[in-house]
């Protein structure tokens, strides 16, 4: 390896600092022994250390030109006196000049507060077509004797005088590679950079106290189960008084006595006599606004639907457009599936009728009619496939 301090460093003899810290910084950045652990690595890097050590001081430069040892001989890091090159200049390597130098300053008492949610119980109806709810909630709000300051009234915060209001505190340890400086948060102030040495009695100088208000909350048309209303700015106040988070409203729908919901689909169950379904008969039905106390006068609150003679049990029956709204509009239909009851209690006389009806219709000993599975598409044509 080359002793030439230039050669080391790959600069010309007339090069200016600036030229040999930009040299230096890119070898670094190859060479040091966090990045390469290799051993032949890590004593270039002390030699261009050394060359950069040498080279960046005008006094050494000066002697090693004129031929002269800085050092009365390869001294490693650092001299009698302890001098040598900073471990800020390896920081500069990697983390470009002043911003190794520069702490991240005293950080602010105010912050956003955080998110709240609570959980609001609604019916179906309110679900489907919308409402307005008034609800109370409990979280922290500005403190109205500080003003969020966290201060007793007629006082503020005064500037910490062991970081001076800065936040952060240097320390500096010795090592192999020189001076190393850290900076830590200021443990007087906690890293704010100011101290309240007379706090507001209210909330104790938080700058927040904890309260009940009431919102009001606007359910759009359409929601489902577990969906959340987002109310922006009505959720936690921030420390110092800070902008607040939000309030998240999660919906749970209660049960409905009639109806349960299938996405957009409304469904019901009517149950229907024997011989109401063997006959046909129409029946009035309420709808889902038929809840609704403060509707409007041309809201439709039933619907009739038609059964027709010989409606068998699980027959469903489509009301179009009778469900619930969707969120980005359009409107779910109301299925009616029919329940036929089969009488269990018959006096003698609706026996009698119902054995003359039998025998009018040869139903005296019925057999069953006993139907082979239904076969598939596919079954159907590879069974004919088979056949060939």
């Amino acid at each position: 390896m080359s002793q030439d301090l230039y050669e080391l460093l790959g600069v010309d003899r007339d090069a200016d600092g600036d030229a040999i810290k930009r040299a230096y910084r890119k070898l670094a950045r190859q060479l040091h022994p966090d990045v390469n652990p290799d051993p032949e690595s890590q004593d270039r890097f002390k030699a261009v250390s050394h060359a950069y050590e040498v080279l960046s001081d005008p006094q050494k430069r000066a002697a090693y030109d004129r031929g002269g040892d800085p050092f009365g001989g390869f001294g490693g890091f650092g001299g009698a006196e302890g001098q040598g090159f900073s471990f800020t200049d390896i920081m500069d390597a990697f983390f470009g000049g002043a911003a190794a130098q520069q702490g991240r300053g005293p950080r602010p008492r105010q912050r956003r507060g955080q998110d709240a949610l609570v959980r609001m119980d609604i019916d179906l109806a309110e679900a489907a077509f919308g409402t307005a709810r008034e609800l109370k909630v409990d979280t922290a709000v500005e403190c109205t004797t500080c003003h969020g300051e966290g201060t007793a009234p007629g006082t503020h915060p005064v500037t910490c005088t062991t970081c001076h209001g800065q936040g952060e505190v240097a320390q500096v340890q010795r090592s192999l590679l020189g001076e190393i400086r850290t900076l830590r948060p200021c443990p007087a102030c906690r890293g704010y950079g100011t101290l309240i040495e007379d706090p507001c009695r209210e909330c104790s100088g938080d700058g927040r106290v904890r309260a009940r208000r009431s919102l009001t909350v606007k359910i759009p048309a359409g929601v489902d189960n577990g969906t959340r209303v987002q109310l922006s700015g009505e959720g936690e106040v921030g420390p110092g008084g800070g902008p607040a988070g939000d309030l998240y409203v999660e919906l749970h729908v209660e049960p409905h006595p009639r109806f349960t919901r299938h996405g957009a689909d409304l469904h019901c169950t009517v149950t229907l006599p024997m011989t109401a379904a063997a006959l046909g008969t129409t029946l009035t039905l309420p709808t889902l606004e038929a809840d609704l106390d403060d509707a409007e006068d041309d809201v439709q609150r039933d619907f009739e639907v038609e059964i027709k003679p010989g409606t068998q049990s699980g027959t469903e029956l489509v009301q179009r457009e009778l469900g619930v709204p969707g969120l980005r509009g359009g409107r779910g239909d109301l299925v009616v599936t029919v329940d036929v009851e089969t009488p269990t209690r018959l006096d003698d006389r609706q026996r009698e009728l119902l054995r003359e009806l039998a025998g009018l219709r040869k139903e005296e000993s019925p057999t069953g009619d006993v139907r082979p599975e239904q076969k598939s598409v596919f079954s159907r044509f590879r069974d004919a496939f088979n056949q060939h």
